[in-house]
Parts: C-alpha cells; sequence; structure tokens
C-alpha cells in the first residue's frame, strides 16, 4: 500500500481513538518513514524548517489578541450592534451575527468566537424568550464567520504550507465574510417577523452616539489591524502584534476590564493553543515530505483525471471531499493534511491556490457546526443547554445558507481575487 496512504489512514484512526491530532500527526509520519526506510533524522529537520517561517508569528498574537478581547472588550461590541438594529423583532440574533463578525477580525478562531460572544449572547436571547435551540443555532452558526472573517488562524496556516501571501488571502476572504454575515443577518431578520420574537425600544440618536463613543477604542481594534493590513502600512505578523499591543492597552489602563495580576493565565492559555498549532504545522512539513515522496499527489491527480477533465466537476468533488472531512476533523489539521497532497492537482486543473485557499478554509469552517466534531455546535450547546437534535433541526436553515454562498464562492472567482488584484 502507498505509504502516504498509510499515513492519512493512520492519522484518521488514531484521532477517532481521541488521541490528540498533533500525536496522532507525529505517529503516522514515523510509522510511515519506518515502511519507506526513511531517516528517522529527517523528522526534526521538517519539523523545524516547518516552524521556522516569519508568517506564523501571527499565530500566537491573534491568539492572545483574543483572549484578551474576551475580557472585556467583546461587551462592547455587542452594545454597539444591539444600539443599531436592537429595535428588529430577533435583534439579538442578529446582534450576535454582527458582534461575532467583529470580534472574528480580531481573533481568528471560531472557538473564541463561540465562548465569547455566544457565552454573553445565547442567555440574553433566551432570558428574552428565545426558543433555546434557536439561540444555541444562531450562535453556533455564526462563530464560523471567526476563522472566515481576516485575520483566519487557517489561512495563515495555508499560506505557510503553500507561500500563497497572507495578506492576500486575508483580502480575499473579506467578501466572502461579508455575504455570509448578510445573508445571515436576511435569515435572522426573517425568522424574527416570523415568529414574532422580542424586540428592544428604537433608542434615541443621543443614547446611540453617547454607546458609541463608549465603545469607539474597541470599535477601532479591527479597523487599525484590518486598515494596516489592507493598506500596506505593516504585514499580518506586525498587525497581530500591534492587536496584542493594543488589547493590552485598552483592557488595562481604558476599559480596566482586566488586572494585572489576570495577565499570567490569559498568556499561558494562548501558549498552550499556540503551541498545538506550531506543532502540527512543523509535523505537516515531516508528513507532507513522506507524502510526496510516495507518489500519492500524483496518483491522486491521475485519478481525478481518470473520472473527469472539468475543473467544474473537480471543484465539486473537492468541496463534497473537505464537507466530509471537516465533520471528522479539525480545520487546521484537515489543511496541513490535504493541501500538500492537492497542490498538484490545482495545478493541472488552473485553479487559482489563492482562491481555492479561501473556499478550503471557509468549507472546513462550516465543520465547526456539523457532528461528530462540530467544536462550536457542542459548545454553544452546552452554554445554551439544549437539545442537540434540536439544535440541528433550527440550524439547518442557516447551514443551507453557508453551503449556498460557499458554492457562490467557489463557482464565481471574482468573490475571492477581486480586491487582492485591486489593491495589489
Amino acid at each position: 500500500m502507498n505509504i502516504g496512504l498509510v499515513l492519512i489512514l493512520l492519522l484518521l484512526a488514531l484521532a477517532f481513538l481521541g488521541i490528540p491530532i498533533y500525536i496522532a500527526l507525529g505517529i503516522g509520519t514515523l510509522v510511515a518513514m519506518g515502511m519507506a526506510d526513511i531517516p528517522v533524522l529527517v523528522l526534526p529537520q521538517k519539523l523545524f524548517s516547518g516552524m521556522n517561517s516569519s508568517s506564523l508569528l501571527a499565530i500566537p498574537f491573534f491568539i492572545l489578541a483574543g483572549n484578551l478581547m474576551s475580557r472585556g472588550i467583546t461587551t462592547k461590541l455587542i452594545d454597539v450592534a444591539n444600539a443599531f438594529i436592537g429595535h428588529i423583532k430577533g435583534s439579538l440574533g442578529m446582534v450576535t451575527v454582527v458582534a461575532s463578525g467583529l470580534f472574528g477580525a480580531i481573533s481568528g478562531s471560531g472557538v473564541a468566537t463561540a465562548s465569547a460572544i455566544g457565552g454573553i449572547t445565547i442567555p440574553a436571547m433566551k432570558r428574552e424568550g428565545y426558543p433555546a435551540p434557536f439561540a444555541t443555532a444562531v450562535s453556533s452558526i455564526s462563530s464560523i464567520l471567526g476563522p472566515i472573517i481576516p485575520p483566519s488562524i487557517t489561512l495563515i496556516v495555508y499560506a505557510s504550507i503553500t507561500n500563497v501571501s497572507v495578506s492576500s488571502l486575508f483580502i480575499g476572504s473579506v467578501l466572502p465574510g461579508i455575504l455570509l454575515i448578510a445573508s445571515l443577518m436576511l435569515y435572522v431578520f426573517w425568522y424574527g417577523k416570523k415568529h414574532d420574537l422580542p424586540a428592544h425600544e428604537k433608542q434615541p440618536a443621543k443614547v446611540v452616539f453617547r454607546t458609541l463613543r463608549g465603545s469607539i477604542w474597541a470599535l477601532l481594534m479591527p479597523v487599525i489591524i484590518l486598515g494596516g493590513i489592507f493598506g500596506g502600512i505593516f504585514t499580518a505578523t506586525e498587525a497581530a502584534a500591534v492587536a496584542v499591543v493594543y488589547a493590552l492597552f485598552i483592557n488595562l489602563f481604558v476599559y480596566k476590564d482586566t488586572k494585572f495580576s489576570e495577565l499570567p493565565d490569559v498568556f499561558v492559555d494562548a501558549s498552550v493553543s499556540t503551541a498545538t498549532i506550531m506543532l502540527m504545522v512543523g509535523l505537516s512539513k515531516a508528513s507532507s515530505y513522506v507524502i510526496v515522496v510516495s507518489g500519492l499527489p500524483q496518483l491522486l491527480l491521475d485519478t481525478f483525471t481518470t473520472i473527469t477533465s472539468s475543473k467544474f466537476l473537480i471543484l465539486l468533488l473537492l468541496n463534497i471531499l473537505f464537507l466530509i472531512i471537516g465533520m471528522l476533523m479539525e480545520a487546521n489539521a484537515a489543511i496541513i493534511m490535504m493541501t500538500p497532497i492537492l497542490l498538484p492537482l490545482l495545478t493541472a486543473f488552473g485553479i487559482d491556490p489563492l482562491s481555492f485557499g479561501i473556499v478550503m478554509s471557509f468549507n472546513l469552517c462550516i465543520g465547526l457546526v456539523t457532528p461528530p466534531v462540530g467544536l462550536c455546535l457542542l459548545l454553544c450547546n452546552q452554554i445554551g443547554q439544549s437539545s442537540l437534535s434540536k439544535s440541528l433541526r433550527a440550524m439547518l436553515p442557516m447551514l443551507v445558507i453557508s453551503l449556498i454562498v460557499l458554492m457562490l464562492i467557489t463557482y464565481i472567482e471574482p468573490l475571492t481575487t477581486f480586491l487582492p488584484s485591486l489593491l495589489s
């Protein structure tokens, strides 16, 4: 059997047994290297070269910025969204979508978004009489905006493997993110009207202005980060460092939501998350080497070209493949495992690696709300204390909307390439 295929099957088997992905990846790589008589010395060499990238420095900074944000800035973002659309029926659901997008523009993490935004809005929706399954569903599906809206940790991982510009990936994911936000808000608005969900009194302009003024420091954070990247003022890595400094200053001295005594716990949490991701990225270099040596990418290319020569069908098959993988595996691990295998296929069928990276990331992020993994769904369901089956049924229309947006960005390439080409 092909050793590259052995590696992938072993990785999936170990992951199903509950072994952490980074450990499963290391074990699978070692076993495959032994079967292929590849010197074990290659593993530490590739591990180091995989992590030796300046663009990867953005990961710990964005994770840390997200952890700092969840300490108080999150509430300000929700207050602003509520001030503008709180008078609409079902407004808290719409606020959840908008706040998740704003939070995602800083943290880059779906789980962090589900915890920070869902942890506040789900109990609030339940208090106002929203059905628990709907509150759980809208928070779950909105959390996938975290890794879709730039900056995105999954896109940083993809860029480290393919050498596609991180900034270009960030810029290209803006329109897909906005499209998903608008689509989800329209659905929540329709649902709110149909089920007569509660709405707040419309706030006078004076109150809206006061809320906006009090939250201006929180709102400036995504503006500074994304504006700096898109404007060419600093790189994605530099933007991540700026985000941490800004979040520290705002939390400690402006809003005073964080005490100096709490900082060690914040840094430790960010360090543990970073270490896991960096180990996966480093080990991916070794696993990629084994997979390439095995000839699996060429075998996969031959298989696909035997099935069809249509770029349209290839993209459809890849989307189906990633929807299945996303149900079983964490997004970063899936990108690490599949990208080296698929690169020759992209080249052969003339698929833009920048566009495909955004499509693949978007696709795998849907896996955050689909069982059996579905981390964001499980987390929000725990917060909402709802029946998982009822939450899934409530989320199904929003899941269909996400899949429609996925198809649009897959086959309308300018949705992902127009802004990068314009700003370059």
